[in-house]
């Protein structure tokens, strides 16, 4: 795991759910304060790696359960353009 990685973990282990909800307003993917514990629940009790495709998909369907599919899809997309640019 690069250093990279680690502090995306780091982030997830340490953000809370109100500066969750801010980011995704800032980003176009406005959550609710619910859903954004409900989202860092799973992040922090599942470790998932989200730079692996196939890991990442299980993220984006759980993703989709917790908040709507477009939410997902947009999500997805976001996270693909910020690790091209790493």
């Amino acid at each position: 795991m690069n250093i990279y990685q680690r502090l995306v973990k780091q982030k997830l282990k340490t953000i809370t759910p109100e500066e969750l909800v801010a980011y995704s307003r800032e980003y176009g993917l406005p959550i609710t304060t619910s859903q954004a514990k409900q989202i860092l629940h799973l992040a922090r009790t599942n470790d998932i790696n989200v730079f692996d495709p196939e890991e990442r998909k299980k993220w984006v369907r759980e993703l989709a359960k917790i908040t709507s599919p477009d939410i997902a899809r947009k999500a997805n997309e976001l996270f693909l353009k910020f690790v091209q640019k790493k």
